[in-house]
């Protein structure tokens, strides 16, 4: 199988307790010294393809923004040039540009290029409240950090069923292990506590998912697929080293 991978009364926060084979052939990447290097023409091929894909998985219409597709898929392909995936049939985005009512985890199949998964997902206590607005790398913070991150193992903590997820990116999201940010399940995220909240509840950061969907939703990304934390904010598509390279 494959795959393309807020509360103001009252709050709601957590944190935790302190086939490498694609089915679309990667794009190659130059690499010059330490820093990997995309020429014009690859970008252009890029971002051709992720307009082709999410025209045809019809991903408008489920709400993803297009620019977080695409940046997405570029990061991926430089991902998997790398060697970076053991698990390359599995990309999935957390869309933060979006309100925390909408649903706005998606997780795609790039076997069958179709969206295995959208659910509702938690942003920081302190990056927002109905929109994630302000992120951090700092430890403490209760941000989300935006960027590129590789799942890994799974393990049983206060939140039960958890995922570690590692952070690609320097100065960006790459404090993830120090700050225990991980994929749990949450009864403060989810179309029940929207009933009776105005916006989902939110996290130390983590992206907490709907506690009746954390198993489905860790077993088809867990172990070495790529997953993108999306904003528009200029400050981190400028510092991106995987975006810009």
């Amino acid at each position: 199988m494959g795959i393309l991978l807020i509360v103001l009364s009252p709050i709601l926060i957590s944190g935790t307790s302190k086939q490498e084979a694609s089915v679309i052939a990667p794009v190659v990447v130059t690499i010059s010294g330490a820093t990997p290097s995309i020429n014009i023409s690859t970008s252009g091929k890029l971002s051709a393809q992720a307009d082709a894909l999410y025209d045809s998985m019809k991903l408008k219409r489920a709400g993803l923004s297009k620019k977080a597709f695409e940046f997405a898929w570029k990061g991926y392909q430089y991902m998997l040039s790398r060697k970076l995936l053991r698990k390359t049939d599995v990309l999935s985005i957390c869309d933060f540009s979006q309100s925390s009512r909408r649903k706005r985890l998606y997780i795609i199949d790039l076997e069958t290029m179709k969206l295995l998964i959208n659910t509702h997902v938690a942003h920081g206590r302190n990056s927002g409240n109905e929109f994630a607005k302000f992120f951090s790398n700092s430890e403490e913070s209760h941000k989300s950090s935006l960027g590129f991150y590789v799942t890994r193992n799974t393990y049983w903590g206060g939140h039960g069923l958890s995922l570690q997820i590692e952070g690609l990116e320097r100065g960006i999201n790459d404090k993830a292990n120090e700050r225990k940010i991980v994929v749990h399940g949450s009864d403060y995220v989810g179309d029940r506590f929207l009933r009776s909240n105005p916006f989902n509840g939110r996290s130390f950061g983590c992206p907490a998912v709907p506690s009746k969907l954390t198993t489905k939703v860790i077993n088809t990304i867990k172990n070495g697929s790529c997953f993108f934390i999306y904003h528009p904010t200029k400050n981190y598509i400028s510092k991106s080293r995987i975006l810009n390279g």
